[in-house]
Order: C-alpha cells, then sequence, then structure tokens
C-alpha cells in the first residue's frame, strides 16, 4: 500500500471502530458476514429446536404442576423470546447494538419527566375510569397467574411487532433526504470529517449515491429504535403501575375489593401492614399497565407530537450514522480501486 493510500485505509479501520461504539455494528462487513452465516439452517436449526424442545416440555411440566393449561403457551413464548434473544446477542452479533441502545435508553431518564408531561395525563385520564371500574376488577381478578402472565407477554410482543412493522419507514424516510451538505454535516466530529470534505470536493466521487440504507444495515437502525422505544415505553409503564398500585392503595379499601371482585374479605392475600396492597389490586394494576404499555407503543409512533419528544434526538443519530455509512462505502470502495 502506497503512502497516499494509507491514510484513507486508516479512515476506514477507525471508522470501523466508531461504528461498533455506536451500536452500528451491521456497518461493519465482518460483523454483516458473520450475521448472515449465523442466519444457515445448519447454524441455528439446531439452536431452535433445542430451544423449543425445552420450552415445550418447560410449559407442559408448569402446567401439570400448577394446574394451569395456560401456564404452558406462557412459558413456551418466554422461553422462545429468550431463547431468540440470546441467540440474536451472541451468533448474530447484535450485542453492540443492543448494549449501545440500552444506554441511550436509559440516558433518556432525564428527559422521562418531559415525556411524562406529555404522554401520561390523557392516558391515565382514560384508563382511570377502566381502573375504578368494577367489571374491570372482575375480569382481572379472575384471571389465573397464568392468564395473566400469558396476557401480559401478548402485550408485549404485538407492542414489539407495531414497532417491528412502522419504524423500517423512519429508517427509509431518513436515507431520502442525504445531500452534500446532509453528509459533511453527518461526518462532522467523526473519523471521516477530511475525507467527507474531500469525496465532496471531488467531482468524480458520488458519496450521496450510497445512502440508501438496506439489509442488514438497514436492520440495525431498526433494531436500536426497537430497543430504545421499548426502554421508554416501558419506564412509562412502569409508572403507570406504581401509580395505580399507590392509588388502589389509597382508595380502595379491602370492602371494596371483595365487592367488585366476588372475593371474601378472608381470602383476599394483602402485603403485612398494608392491608390495601392486595393481589387483586396488583392484577389490575399490571393488567392496565400492559395495556398502557401498548397504547403508548402505538401513540409515541402514530402521533406527531409524541413521536418528536420521543424519537426527536435519536433520530439525528440515525441520520449521523446514514450519513457516515454513505461516506464509508464511498472511501472504501475508491480505496479498492486505487490497490486494483
Amino acid at each position: 500500500m502506497s503512502v497516499g493510500q494509507e491514510a484513507p485505509a486508516g479512515s476506514l479501520v477507525a471508522t470501523e471502530g466508531w461504528f461498533l461504539q455506536h451500536g452500528l455494528a451491521y456497518f461493519v462487513p465482518e460483523e454483516r458476514s458473520q450475521a448472515r452465516d449465523a442466519l444457515r439452517p445448519r447454524k441455528f436449526l439446531p439452536a431452535a429446536v433445542l430451544t423449543v424442545l425445552l420450552a415445550v416440555g418447560g410449559g407442559v411440566l408448569l402446567a401439570w404442576a400448577s394446574a394451569e393449561l395456560t401456564a404452558a403457551p406462557a412459558f413456551l413464548l418466554t422461553i422462545g423470546v429468550a431463547g431468540a434473544t440470546a441467540y440474536a446477542l451472541t451468533a448474530l452479533r447484535t450485542r453492540p447494538i443492543v448494549v449501545w441502545a440500552l444506554r441511550r435508553g436509559v440516558g433518556s431518564l432525564r428527559t422521562l419527566l418531559p415525556m411524562m408531561s406529555r404522554a401520561l395525563p390523557l392516558l391515565l385520564l382514560f384508563v382511570t375510569f377502566l381502573f375504578i371500574n368494577a367489571e374491570a376488577w372482575q375480569l382481572a381478578a379472575s384471571l389465573s397467574t397464568g392468564t395473566l402472565w400469558l396476557v401480559v407477554v401478548l402485550f408485549g410482543l404485538l407492542s414489539v411487532a407495531f414497532l417491528l412493522v412502522r419504524l423500517p419507514e423512519e429508517v427509509d424516510r431518513t436515507d431520502d433526504d442525504v445531500d452534500e451538505a446532509f453528509l459533511l454535516r453527518a461526518c462532522a466530529g467523526t473519523p471521516l470529517e477530511g475525507e467527507c470534505a474531500a469525496l465532496v470536493a471531488d467531482p468524480t466521487a458520488d458519496p450521496v449515491s450510497y445512502a440508501t440504507v438496506s439489509g442488514f444495515e438497514r436492520w440495525n437502525l431498526v433494531l436500536v429504535l426497537v430497543v430504545i422505544q421499548a426502554v421508554q415505553v416501558m419506564l412509562l409503564s412502569a409508572t403507570v403501575l406504581v401509580f395505580f398500585l399507590i392509588f388502589g392503595g389509597l382508595v380502595m379499601d379491602v370492602d371494596v375489593q371483595s365487592g367488585w371482585t366476588g372475593i371474601r374479605v378472608a381470602d383476599i392475600g394483602n402485603l403485612p401492614y398494608l392491608d390495601h396492597v392486595s393481589v387483586p389490586l396488583f392484577q389490575v394494576s399490571l393488567f392496565l399497565a400492559a395495556f398502557s404499555n401498548l397504547y403508548l407503543t402505538v401513540s409515541t409512533v402514530t402521533d406527531e407530537t409524541y413521536r418528536e419528544q420521543f424519537f426527536g434526538s435519536v433520530l439525528r443519530e440515525m441520520e449521523r450514522a446514514v450519513g457516515v455509512r454513505a461516506v464509508y462505502l464511498a472511501l472504501r470502495e475508491r480505496v479498492a480501486g486505487d490497490a486494483a
């Protein structure tokens, strides 16, 4: 490699490290190649079969031991999700993606109060009417542990499925607006800042043509958005759960809970020294929190007010990733051509 080629090659290596540090593992060709290889049937089928056998066997044993048939599908879904997550984190090389997204999501705790002030009032107004409704208490209290577990898991899976359907549109919207000014702005402060300026100034180069994100790289960005959004929505849903436990513990005495659920006062389990915080109260609070999770997930993607609050800073990170990737690919192509 000549002296003139060493600087661009060094920038490529530094950029690949930058990608890994910013949760963009699939932007690195070697990581993407290993993930693609892990999706071959000979690689993932043994793990999938083992997970299914463990899930089915454990679900049947749990249903038999607890005498609750719904415990089996709940356990099956939980183990299936856990197994798929473990395989993705290891074989599919998504650990850097998920770790960065989790840090980014937890780092948004400082913006939780503004989010709550926008998202929670209307939600709490709506679900509070359900909370003080006898039918809601009867429904939640009648659910067995396995059924309630299954309902919560299904609400969570529906939320994730909705995000996986709608969030790719956010990625597609980002790479539609790329121009040379976009690239210069995106690469500022990155290892490709100097190379970007040189490529933009070169009339023979066209880094904008590399802006379209597809395949594994597109799903990299979608996964980042899904994890960050899930963390934020779960924090708000946990707030709803705590609110109803406190609110119910203050205003719902055991006699009211007994009248609404049809359970005798003597049979209502509660916490020591907290007579009003009972099992039925926890069940209805958890049920409404799971429902709120789905409601918030849909609202934060479809409502423009919520969308800007939840996605504003994350979308700016995604724009930078798209811009740096375009310059990286253009520079990689040039280095490969010069070497040839």
